[in-house]
């Protein structure tokens, strides 16, 4: 057998650029081009991204994914600072993808990356738009006896809207993920290890807020959803203030034959939750507040798995 330790991990608008105050045009900060009105912006905060950089080492991945980073380089700035330059990960993957807001799907990884692939150029099926909220990255990763493991890095599309507003784009996604899954290995594709994770901004549960747009991908028969090993009342990985819900929006699904040789129990890492986040009573890291600073809105999901 061949362990990897492998997780997903929303950090939350990790940026390298100004958050401008409310109505102020980005334009009027600057009369020359060179100096800059310091009263019309704020950094995004370095005592957050030093908290998220906690969350990361605590986790101790082999092949992390992100979602929610602003780019390649905004990531390697990321990484000398906060979590001891290159020698901690060595490879990175991200490609720039549909977001307007520049959030994009990456790979921290320990072991070398031999392969990456976005799919953010996928249409949605009337050809109108890309069907991607933000891309489906595909990254393989070799490991030290010549296996490979391929990971399919997820952000679907929010719930901002509705969750029964937004449903339909996440069902096309998920619909669209499985299919190019089976592009890549074939209808058998359970017996390869691979994993689908990240961000999938949905649950399982019809709630008052709506029924599920990711339910065809947690029920293909070709993966298993290995969060479920956890009880049911420990599987959520947000708090969402508006609706004080503790739910899980992020997931980590495995081949079928990936989770047959892994046993594990998926851990779910809270310590850099915003103290908002009331469900949680274990320990956090310093500094954390209210709702700010903090590692992320979204817990970091880490399990060990076992390539037979």
């Amino acid at each position: 057998m061949t362990s990897v330790r492998l997780a997903t991990f929303n950090v939350e608008n990790l940026f390298a650029r100004w958050k401008f105050h409310a109505n102020v045009d980005p334009a009027d900060v600057t009369q020359d081009g060179w100096s800059v009105d310091k009263t019309k912006f704020e950094e995004f905060s370095d005592t957050s991204k030093k908290i998220t950089g906690e969350a990361v080492r605590e986790i101790d991945a082999q092949v992390l994914c992100l979602q929610e980073v602003e780019g390649v380089d905004t990531l390697k700035r990321f990484r000398t600072k906060y979590l001891g330059g290159r020698k901690a990960y060595p490879f990175i993957a991200g490609i720039d993808g549909n977001d307007p807001r520049l959030i994009d799907v990456a790979v921290l990884s320990r072991l070398p990356i031999t392969h990456v692939r976005s799919y953010q150029h996928v249409l949605e099926p009337d050809g109108d738009g890309t069907l991607f909220s933000r891309d489906c990255l595909e990254v393989d990763v070799a490991l030290a006896d010549g296996k490979v493991l391929t990971v399919f890095v997820q952000h679907f599309k929010s719930m901002i809207g509705g969750r029964d507003t937004t449903r339909p784009r996440r069902e096309l996604q998920a619909n669209a993920v499985k299919k190019i899954v089976t592009d890549r290995f074939g209808e058998r594709a359970g017996e390869h290890p691979f994993a689908i994770l990240g961000d999938l901004n949905d649950y399982r549960e019809t709630d008052d807020q709506g029924q599920s747009g990711i339910l065809d991908l947690l029920d293909w028969d070709q993966i298993k959803p290995v969060m479920e090993r956890q009880p049911t009342n420990e599987q959520w990985t947000h708090y969402w203030a508006g609706g004080d819900a503790h739910k899980q929006l992020d997931h980590l699904l495995l081949s079928r034959s990936l989770a047959t040789s892994s046993p594990a129990i998926p851990e779910i890492m809270r310590m850099g939750l915003p103290q908002r986040a009331s469900r949680y009573t274990g320990p956090r890291f310093g500094g954390i507040g209210l709702d700010r600073p903090k590692a992320s809105d979204h817990c970091p999901v880490v399990m060990d798995v076992e390539l037979g």
